[in-house]
């Protein structure tokens, strides 16, 4: 488990460009048989990846000090890959592209596998502490609640899919989701917005070779950049703005961990504010 400390942003203003990208970005995801997990200190959220090509088991590892994974924690997953599986304590749940799984506190055994090792699924979880259980629950897409938002003249035509919320799978803290941009769009969440009592974890990928996205973060009065490429993950504290501009259409997940699960909870930034 990798971990990644809190940052202040009085100190992040003098960041270079390795420097943003050593505390933020979060790239090696989905390795073939391999997990991997990154835990922030940002409202303690873990994000991790999964890439079976046996059986893989989630295992709980010294820094979170308990029995198992999920003993005070629950977890969002959304499969980006092939065809796979996440049996819990014993439950298989299979799950397609696009397909998610909530899990709640108290599940002890977390296997994820492939339905073929030669072409494996990708599965992406966030994580987030938890006081109360809720049941685990299967998100197929097409049942997600969709949004249509955004126009051609702001280049922002995109469909929100709300995956893990206060209107959808109950959970504790975690919010989770998926946004997916069409053809001729490349920017999200501008004008931008920061929600202070809420820090949120952004996973881009759909990113043609060719192409990387521009995700900004910062104060609004002091933006900086770090520029993303397929199947990299941004971590944005409470305080940052999060938006992104890519040379071509994408998709992303968002998670969200803190204090309240209100998606109208945000402190909306004026562009003519943006520095």
């Amino acid at each position: 488990m990798i971990i990644r400390n809190a940052s202040n942003p009085k100190d992040v203003k003098q960041y270079d460009t390795q420097r943003l990208r050593e505390e933020f970005l979060i790239d090696g995801l989905f390795q073939k048989g391999e997990i991997l997990t990154v835990y922030s200190h940002v409202d303690r959220i873990i994000t991790g990846s999964a890439c079976p090509v046996t059986p893989l088991t989630l295992e709980a590892g010294k820094e979170l000090a308990c029995e198992y994974f999920l003993e005070r924690r629950e977890m969002g997953i959304i499969n980006i890959g092939a065809d796979g599986a996440v049996i819990v304590d014993g439950v298989k749940y299979e799950l397609k592209a696009r397909d998610g799984l909530y899990i709640g506190k108290g599940n002890k055994e977390i296997l994820f596998e492939s339905a073929d090792a030669s072409n494996p699924a990708k599965f992406y979880f966030n994580s987030t502490p938890a006081h109360q259980t809720y049941p685990v629950t299967k998100i197929d897409i097409t049942t997600v609640e969709a949004a249509k938002m955004g126009s051609d003249e702001e280049c922002n035509k995109r469909t929100i899919y709300k995956y893990i919320h206060p209107a959808g799978v109950q959970s504790c803290q975690l919010v989770m989701g998926l946004t997916q941009l069409e053809p001729g769009s490349v920017w999200n969440t501008m004008p931008c917005h920061t929600h202070d009592r809420r820090m949120e974890v952004y996973l881009y990928f759909d990113i043609a070779d060719t192409s990387v996205v521009f995700h900004y973060m910062g104060e609004p009065t002091e933006t900086r950049h770090i520029v993303v490429r397929n199947e990299q993950a941004v971590i944005s504290p409470s305080w940052s703005i999060h938006s992104g501009c890519g040379t071509k259409n994408y998709t992303f997940i968002w998670g969200m961990a803190g204090e309240n699960q209100t998606f109208s909870d945000m402190d909306m930034v004026d562009i003519k504010d943006l520095k």
